[in-house]
């Protein structure tokens, strides 16, 4: 039995029957070179051999009675991979558009908590005899970090690699605690954790002293939350996911880097920002002011190498008002900057440590309760929408001997926050997933278009 940090518990909390807070990752592999090719029995024997190197996989969640505390991990008693392993045929002609369509149809339903919180769904019918995987795990079993640790569990740089052989699983299930243990450990570990309350409040005046001071000095700063404009996709959320998925060519987006002497993320940045701008101008208008981007930062280190989430968020300006790319990119960049002096000057662990003391049970009523009456219509949004980018593999990686061909991501979107533009790296791609509700955003492959169009500006500036 083990207790879900804060943070993790946080994802559990925040989901409703319209906010998903599960996170997916979409591999294509080529099965060309895999021992005796692809069948779908081949996929739930290479899965299963590797369930020992996936404890998440194996765990599901126990609740508190009466939510006197965060919920705890057990190895599922009942578990059965049949439960979480589907297959799926996708239409022809088998492309990236059709997989993308499968990929929005699986994230627009919430996992089932009575089992651990994972899917993986094996789509077959791709073009040039690929084969798709789409996986949706819940985001209190693992962030963007973490499950590229999780996908190296599975994945080798070695193609001649089999499954594993001779390895005895090195788990069992678990029995279910009764109540009044659970309730015993849930309270003496609220205890535990209310001493450090002290603490915490000091610091975290410190850091909004800190951030005061550098406003007030003068200093670059990127806007404030709630200091947003509208847009379409500022709305309450519906349970539907749309889903869209690009590559851009990464060594392209390096020399664009190299040219301004920006960093890849701020090149990523002002992708989104020309994108968006472009895409505006025919929703309503390009604002006068930046939009504002949530972007999440790892805050792991070789103490937290087993946390599921160990994450926190930086606020920055994406300057859709800027007309010139060079100009948007460089105040991007500056903007970024800003934003990552801030982020230290207020902890970059403060939002981590306060979800530690978070209240089950008002945490999920208002959560509830802000969701079914709508009210994200009603105020401004604290940020436009949220901007990840998770550096991947550099080298080609295989499966059982197959090839993996492409990897994407896609993220959770929120309440009056409804898109996310996620991006993973792998060998020479730079591949985008974006997510939004299809009833506010229904030209979503539009607007994925036009990261190319402002690729191809930045190329040109250069």
């Amino acid at each position: 039995m083990e207790r879900l940090t804060g943070l993790d518990a946080g994802f559990l909390y925040m989901e409703t029957p319209t906010q998903h807070l599960h996170t997916m990752k979409v591999a294509v592999v080529d099965p060309a070179g895999a021992e005796g090719g692809y069948s779908f029995e081949r996929v739930r024997e290479v899965l299963a051999a590797h369930l020992h190197r996936l404890p998440a996989f194996r765990q599901r969640i126990v609740p508190i009675p009466l939510a006197l505390g965060h919920p705890v991990w057990i190895e599922d008693p009942d578990f059965d991979i049949a439960n979480h392993l589907h297959r799926v045929d996708a239409d022809a002609p088998g492309g990236q558009a059709e997989l993308d369509r499968i990929v929005s149809a699986v994230a627009g339903r919430p996992l089932d908590r009575r089992r651990p919180l994972w899917e993986l769904w094996v789509v077959e019918g791709l073009e040039s005899g690929h084969v798709g995987f789409v996986s949706k795990i819940h985001h209190c079993v693992a962030d963007g970090v973490k499950a590229a640790e999780m996908l190296m569990q599975v994945l080798t740089p070695d193609p001649t690699a089999g499954v594993p052989a001779g390895e005895a699983p090195l788990w069992a299930p678990d029995p279910v605690p009764p109540p009044k243990a659970l309730v015993t450990a849930a309270l003496r570990d609220g205890l535990r954790d209310l001493g450090s309350l002290p603490g915490l409040l000091l610091r975290t005046l410190r850091g909004f002293y800190r951030v005061v001071r550098r406003r007030r000095s003068g200093q670059d700063a990127p806007p404030a939350p709630f200091a947003t404009v509208s847009t379409p996709f500022n709305r309450s959320l519906l349970p539907e996911r749309a889903f869209v998925s690009t590559t851009l060519s990464l060594p392209d987006v390096k020399a664009v880097k190299s040219a301004f002497g920006t960093t890849i993320n701020d090149v990523v940045l002002a992708l989104c920002a020309g994108a968006l701008r472009r895409w505006l101008d025919g929703h309503g208008g390009v604002p006068a002011r930046p939009l504002i981007a949530g972007v999440p930062v790892s805050t792991r280190d070789e103490f937290k190498v087993g946390r599921a989430n160990s994450v926190s968020n930086l606020f920055t300006a994406l300057p859709v008002n800027v007309a010139d790319p060079v100009e948007r990119l460089a105040e991007a960049s500056r903007m970024m900057a800003a934003a990552k002096e801030q982020h230290r000057a207020l902890g970059p662990e403060i939002l981590e440590d306060w979800s530690q003391l978070t209240p089950p049970a008002p945490f999920q009523a208002v959560t509830r309760a802000y969701s079914r009456l709508n009210l994200a219509d009603r105020h401004r949004p604290p940020i436009n929408l949220i901007v990840s980018n998770v550096p991947g593999p550099t080298t080609p990686l295989f499966v059982a001997g197959a090839r993996l061909v492409g990897i994407w991501s896609m993220g959770p979107i929120l309440e009056n926050i409804g898109l996310n533009i996620t991006v993973w790296s792998y060998l020479d791609q730079l591949n985008f997933g974006v997510v939004a509700c299809p009833q506010t955003v229904p030209d979503l492959r539009e607007l994925v278009a036009r990261l190319h169009d402002a690729l191809e500006e930045l190329q040109k500036a250069a």
